[in-house]
């Protein structure tokens, strides 16, 4: 079982980010920047990704309840980190999103659900995002990255990288993919991706190696802490 210093050192961490945080007009796409066919759209694609989620929780914690403590931990992760935001083009800001520690945990399934309450929380208690764009948020941040970070981290195992590597690419092109998707989204649009893109890109690479680096240092935590729960979810 996971011992107390582990919840301890996560709680700490969380609060040192949370100090980090910079204020910013808006987080991921804003609300009411997406005309309602898109935003409605981007709703129903995610309704699939959504439902399969909710069964990959069900099944992985009926498998191993003790993963309840590491799920409840990679959605904290999540949210402290989405919530360090950098003002990026207008309509919406760059940050870290934490899903790709998740993604390697418990798979990109369960993912989208985490970063589904990740996101609800954020528009509903924050004024982050919003709730007309939050199917377009939740498909760039809650689907395609954790699944770029997920298959990154399993294909990079199987050539026999080290397991820091693979944690720091998984987090770190998962993050990066996140925000080429939402320059797709802006993109489409409005015109401008190539703009949309540039921008994008130059903010968020220093911050994709960030969240990489931070990710591997939490993984190192839990592989020394719980290596029994990791070892229950195929992680090791």
């Amino acid at each position: 079982m996971m011992k107390r210093s582990v919840c301890k050192r996560i709680s700490l961490l969380a609060a040192v980010l949370a100090l980090l945080t910079i204020p910013a007009n808006a987080m991921h796409i804003a609300e009411g920047y997406l005309p309602v066919p898109w935003a409605f759209g981007w709703m129903a694609v995610c309704v699939p990704f959504v439902v399969a989620g909710f069964l990959s929780i069900k099944k992985k914690v009926a498998l191993n309840p003790r993963a309840k403590v590491l799920l409840a931990m990679c959605g904290a992760f999540a949210f402290v980190l989405s919530a360090l935001k950098i003002p990026s083009v207008t309509g919406s800001c760059s940050h870290p999103t934490g899903v790709g520690l998740g993604a390697i945990l418990f798979g990109p399934a369960a993912t989208v659900v985490l970063g589904l309450i990740v996101l609800l929380f954020q528009a509903l208690l924050l004024a982050h995002g919003g709730l007309t764009t939050l199917g377009a948020n939740v498909f760039s941040m809650a689907i395609v990255g954790p699944f770029v970070s997920y298959g990154l981290y399993v294909l990079l195992k199987k050539t026999g990288c080290k397991p820091a590597l693979a944690v720091f690419a998984a987090a770190a092109m998962g993050d990066l993919a996140t925000y080429v998707t939402t320059s797709i989204q802006l993109g489409v649009v409005y015109g401008n991706f190539l703009e949309y893109l540039s921008i994008f890109a130059l903010t968020q690479i220093p911050l994709a190696i960030a969240e990489g680096i931070l990710t591997v240092v939490v993984f190192n935590v839990l592989e020394k802490y719980a290596k029994e729960e990791l070892r229950d979810l195929s992680v090791l």
